[in-house]
């Protein structure tokens, strides 16, 4: 490889990195977390507590309890256990 291209490459990937940290406060990451979590248990026990709503549905941070209650009320032991660890 050049030492031009090198050197090229070198700054685009420096300048790249400087530009894609972010620094989240921890609640926003937190948060970020609990909807992560509330789209994984939607999609996991859709057929079991869900059927009745569109499986494409976009949970949101307003619905993480919304989905933990459901999971709870109409889900088995391990809907409820994730359900519960939702609340936290």
């Amino acid at each position: 490889m050049k030492a031009a291209v090198k050197a090229y490459l070198s700054e685009i990937g420096r300048r790249g990195g400087r530009k894609s940290r972010r620094v989240l406060d921890p609640a926003t990451a937190r948060s970020m977390v609990q909807v992560r979590e509330a789209r994984r248990a939607y999609r996991r026990f859709h057929a079991e507590c869900f059927w009745s709503y569109d499986p494409d549905l976009r949970i949101e941070i307003g619905d993480v309890a919304w989905v933990a209650d459901q999971l709870m009320r109409q889900g088995g032991r391990e809907a409820w256990l994730v359900g519960a660890r939702l609340c936290r």
